[in-house]
């Protein structure tokens, strides 16, 4: 059979699901939800601590969902743009640097690959390929870590951010419209700790880490804050 004629390699039946590429939003969807919880949770245990009455609690709860939505995409968008900004800003340095000595660019390359283990033929030879394919994409990915899969997406981030935020928060203001009156402590804080822990396993699920690990660090920190949060509302006792 000659080289022509040789099939190509069988396809994998098996291919690999990698999650490097949810990284993005994930972050920015666990961060969301859980602040939305433990942020709007401790805020109505801390003015049911207080002494206030069910509709003071609940319009406090929702007050702090329309502002903490916004505090989480604002401050995602610009911490995120931030990166953006930078990353922008180092691929149009190597451009410059590509334009202006390319050969010195690629001997750069060319040794990232050595130092990785590639012989020096070997490494040189994939530089050259690699920089007559595309030298600004091999220098951003091999040379300043940059990737399509893990760049900074400020606008996705923001949304995010703010959708999770008031999906999180819908439990703790939904325990206040449940709860009987002068029972929203009791009825609040062990369905925020079990809407806590789903939320944490589901986030290590879906980013491939231990479930209940995730579970229980993100329940323990909840639990700390309504506790801190119910100290500051009886220490005050003040009616609202």
């Amino acid at each position: 059979m000659t080289a022509s004629s040789t099939p190509p390699p069988p396809r994998s039946r098996n291919p690999q699901a990698h999650r490097s590429d949810r990284v993005g939003w994930l972050r920015a969807a666990v961060l969301g939800a859980n602040d939305g919880i433990v942020s709007i949770a401790g805020l109505v245990v801390g003015v049911a601590a207080s002494g206030a009455d069910s509709a003071a609690i609940l319009t406090s709860g929702i007050a702090g969902t329309v502002a903490g939505a916004m505090s989480m995409a604002a401050g995602e968008y610009v911490s995120v743009q931030s990166q953006a900004d930078t990353e922008r800003a180092d691929i149009a340095v190597e451009q410059r640097e590509l334009d202006d000595d390319p050969q010195s660019e690629l001997q750069e390359l060319a040794r990232i690959y050595q130092q990785r283990g590639l012989t020096p033929e070997l490494a040189g030879e994939v530089a050259r390929q690699l920089s007559a394919h595309d030298a600004l994409a091999s220098h951003a990915r091999d040379e300043l870590g940059i990737t399509d899969t893990l760049r900074a997406r400020p606008v996705q981030a923001a949304l995010t951010s703010a959708a999770a935020f008031v999906t999180g928060a819908v439990l703790p203001i939904a325990a206040v419209l449940l709860a009987p009156v002068g029972r929203i402590e009791t009825v609040a804080i062990p369905a925020t700790l079990i809407g806590l822990s789903i939320s944490g396993a589901l986030a290590a699920w879906t980013g491939g880490a231990p479930v209940l690990r995730g579970a229980s660090r993100v329940a323990f920190w909840g639990a700390l804050a309504m506790a801190a949060a119910t100290a500051v509302g009886r220490l005050f006792d003040v009616q609202v």
